[in-house]
C-alpha cells in the first residue's frame, strides 16, 4: 500500500512553474518518493493521490516517453505509479487509476452517483418482450444463465436466486470507477461508470458507460474503434472492435464481437464469434458464431452453432476443408420452446432447408438430417454420426477453446457421446423400432407425425445408432478401468435422465437437488451455486459410470461385468469404431469425388483416419 504525504512548497513551486494549478494544494497528496518534474498544464480539483513517476512508458513500438501527466484536468482521482496521462480534452473525475497505465487523447473518464458498472440489471433473453429472466453480474457463467432461464417460472426459486445475486453485487460494487494496472486507453471519447481491470487496451472507442471489463494479465481484453457499449459486462480474453454497438449484454471469456455487430439484451458465452449481424434477446452459449450481415439472432438459445446467412443456417457442403461450419447444438431452441432442428452435439449438426420443426418428439431422433422436397419433410435418422463434418468437429472444438486456464467460468463438456446424447440415441432407436413394428418391413416409407422416413434411411439409422452405442460403451468401460472405479457403481447418482445446462452435462437428479437446496436456503450465496456446478462437473465420470453400467448390462444381457464380458465389449468397441471410420471414409470419398476438395486436403484427412487405430487401446 502506497504511503502518501503532502506536497512541499518547493514541489508546489515546480508545479506552478510548469503551468499546473490546484483548487487546494493541501488536498494533493503524493507518494514518498514523488518528484514533480514531469507534470505540465495539469489542473487539480478535490482530493488527489499521485504515485511515483520514474519510468519510461512505451506509447508505440519502440517509442518511449517519460511517465507523468500533461494537459489534463483531474478531480478526486488517484493515480498509481509510472503512469502517463496526457491530452485529456475534458476531465477525469472520481476514478482510481492503477500502475503503469497509458491514457492519452481522451475526452472524459468519470464516475457519477448511482453507478452500477453494468451489474445487477435483469434482462430478458429468449423473449424480448417478456419479464427479465437473467441478472447480469461479474461471475455469471453459461450454466447459471441457462439455469435462470429454465426455471424462470418458478417464482420462489427466482426470488431466492435474485436475492443471492443482489447480495453479491452489493458487496462487489466499488465506490467509484477503477482502471487497473497496465491499462492503455487512447483516442477514446467517453468512459463513464466503468470498471476496467488490468492489462486491457481501449483504442478509439466511442463510449463505454455502466460497464465492467474483466481483463487480466493472461487474458487481456481489447476494445477497439467506434465501439459503443452500455450496461454490459465483458470477460477475460475478449475482443470488441470495429463499431460494435452493445447494450444490456454479457460477453463471456474469449469471445470476439466485431465489424458493426449490434447486440441488445443478449448473452454471449465462451469462444463465441459475432460479426456484421445482430442479436436481440439471444442466449448464445459456448462456441456460437454469426458472420453475415443478414443474420439476426433473436429469441433463441444456441451453442456450437453457426448462424449463417439469412435462413440457410450455413448448411453448405463444406465439410473436409477449413470452411466447414456446423449448424445447431444439442437442443437449440426458439423463444416458444420449439426446436429448430433435431438435437445434436459438438458438431453433430442437423441440416435444414428453410423450415422449422415444431413437434417435440422430433428431439428424440438425434444426429439426423431434416430435408424438404416441395411440401414434404424428410428425416434421415442418425446420418450425421458417420459424416466428415462430425468427425472434424469432434476434433476441432477442444482445440478452439482459446480461454486462459485461469479464466474459465463457463463449463464445457466436449464429449460427443455422453449419457445425455446416448440417452437421446436410445429414444431414437425405440422410435424407429416402433415405426418398423407398426408398419412392417415391406414398406418404402414410414410416417413419423408430419415427417417421412424412407425405409432405407430407417434401417441405416438403426445401424448408425448401434455403432454409436457400442463405441460409447467401450469407451466408457475403458475410461472407468483406467480411472479406478470399474465395477458396480458405488452410488446411484447418475442413473435416470440427463440434461444439458449450456455446456454442463449432468443428471437431472443433481439439477433438482440444486433447485431444492436454493429454495430451502441451505445455499447461502451465489458462489456456492457456481461451486455446485463445478462439483457436478468434477463428478461427471462417476455419474457417467453409474448411468452406463446399467446400460451395458441391459444391452448385452449380462448379470455382471466379469473379464469375459469386458473382453466382448472391447471387441465390439473396436469393430464399431472401425465401422464408424469406414463410413466416414466413404463420406470423404464422396465429397472428394464431387471435386470440391483439394488433393492435399483429402490426403491429409485420410491420413488422420488411418491413425484412428492408435486410439483403440
Amino acid at each position: 500500500m502506497t504511503d502518501y504525504r503532502q506536497l512541499s512548497q518547493e514541489e508546489i513551486q515546480v508545479f506552478e512553474q510548469n503551468g499546473c494549478w490546484a483548487e487546494d494544494w493541501t488536498r494533493v497528496w503524493v507518494a514518498t518518493d514523488f518528484r514533480p518534474y514531469n507534470f505540465h498544464r495539469v489542473v487539480f480539483y478535490g482530493d488527489i493521490r499521485l504515485g511515483a513517476f520514474h519510468k519510461q512508458v512505451e506509447v508505440s513500438k519502440g517509442f518511449m516517453k517519460h511517465s507523468g501527466i500533461n494537459d489534463a484536468t483531474l478531480r478526486n482521482v488517484e493515480v498509481g505509479n509510472d503512469c502517463l496521462i496526457e491530452k485529456v480534452g475534458n476531465f477525469i473525475n472520481n476514478y482510481t487509476i492503477g500502475d503503469d497505465c497509458y491514457i492519452s487523447n481522451i475526452s472524459t473518464i468519470e464516475t457519477t452517483e448511482g453507478a452500477t458498472y453494468g451489474a445487477g440489471s435483469t434482462i430478458s433473453v429468449l423473449n424480448e418482450m417478456g419479464d427479465g429472466n437473467v441478472t447480469l453480474f461479474r461471475e455469471l457463467n453459461s450454466q447459471l444463465a441457462a439455469f435462470m432461464v429454465k426455471y424462470h417460472a418458478d417464482k420462489e426459486l427466482t426470488r431466492r436466486l435474485q436475492q443471492l445475486i443482489d447480495d453479491e453485487v452489493r458487496v462487489s460494487t466499488p465506490d467509484r470507477g477503477i482502471i487497473g494496472n497496465r491499462v492503455k486507453i487512447i483516442n477514446t471519447k467517453e468512459i463513464t461508470n466503468t470498471v476496467v481491470k488490468g492489462d486491457c487496451e481501449i483504442s478509439g472507442a466511442a463510449r463505454l458507460s455502466e460497464c465492467t471489463i474483466l481483463s487480466s494479465e493472461d487474458a487481456s481484453v481489447y476494445i477497439g474503434t467506434g465501439v459503443i457499449c452500455e450496461n454490459s459486462i465483458i470477460c477475460d480474453g475478449c475482443s470488441i472492435n470495429n463499431s460494435v454497438k452493445m447494450q444490456d449484454c454479457f460477453v463471456g471469456e474469449a469471445c470476439q464481437i466485431t465489424n458493426g455487430f449490434t447486440a441488445e439484451a443478449s448473452l454471449f458465452f465462451a469462444n463465441s464469434f459475432m460479426a456484421n449481424g445482430e442479436a436481440c434477446a439471444a442466449f448464445c452459449g459456448p462456441f456460437s458464431a454469426s458472420h453475415h450481415k443478414s443474420s439476426l439472432l433473436i429469441g433463441g438459445q444456441f451453442s456450437f452453432y453457426n448462424a449463417g446467412s439469412n435462413s440457410n443456417f450455413s448448411n453448405h457442403a463444406y465439410k473436409m476443408g477449413p470452411m466447414h461450419y456446423g449448424t445447431l447444438e444439442r437442443g437449440t431452441k426458439t423463444a416458444s420452446g420449439s426446436y429448430v432442428l433435431m438435437p445434436a452435439t459438438i458438431g453433430a449438426f442437423s441440416v435444414c432447408f428453410g423450415k422449422l420443426m415444431h413437434h417435440p418428439d422430433t428431439r428424440n431422433l438425434p444426429f439426423s438430417y431434416l430435408m424438404a422436397y416441395g411440401e414434404t419433410m424428410y428425416i434421415v435418422p442418425g446420418r450425421n454420426i458417420t459424416t466428415v463434418g462430425l468427425y472434424r468437429d469432434i476434433k476441432k472444438w477442444p482445440k478452439r477453446d482459446k480461454r486462459s486456464k485461469l479464466s474459465k467460468k463457463s463449463i464445457i463438456n466436449f464429449d460427443w457421446l455422453s449419457p445425455f446424447t446416448v440417452g437421446e440415441i436410445l429414444q431414437g432407436i425405440k422410435i424407429l423400432e416402433m415405426l418398423r413394428s407398426a408398419s412392417g418391413d415391406n414398406v418404402s416409407t414410414y410416417n413419423f407425425h408430419e415427417y417421412v422416413i424412407n425405409a432405407s434411411s430407417l434401417r441405416k439409422g438403426l445401424k448408425y445408432y448401434d455403432i454409436a452405442l457400442r463405441i460409447y460403451m467401450g469407451a466408457v468401460l475403458k475410461r472407468a478401468t483406467k480411472e479406478g472405479f470399474f465395477g458396480k457403481p458405488k452410488s446411484d447418482v447418475g442413473k435416470g435422465p440427463w440434461t444439458d445446462l449450456s455446456g454442463l452435462l449432468l443428471p437431472e437428479t443433481e439439477e433438482q437437488r440444486l433447485v431444492g437446496d436454493i429454495k430451502s436456503g441451505s445455499i447461502e450465496n451465489i458462489m456456492q451455486v457456481l461451486d455446485r456446478f463445478a462439483e457436478i462437473n468434477d463428478n461427471y465420470s462417476d455419474y457417467r459410470w453409474a448411468w452406463s453400467y446399467q446400460l451395458i448390462l441391459d444391452y448385452y444381457h449380462f448379470s455382471e461385468l466379469n473379464e469375459a464380458a469386458c473382453e466382448r465389449i472391447r471387441e465390439d468397441y473396436v469393430r464399431a469404431r472401425r465401422a464408424w471410420i469406414a463410413e466416414i471414409r466413404k463420406d470423404a470419398e464422396k465429397e472428394y469425388a464431387m471435386g470440391d476438395v483439394e488433393q492435399e486436403v483429402y490426403d491429409d484427412f485420410l491420413s488422420k483416419l488411418d491413425h484412428e487405430i492408435d486410439y483403440e487401446n
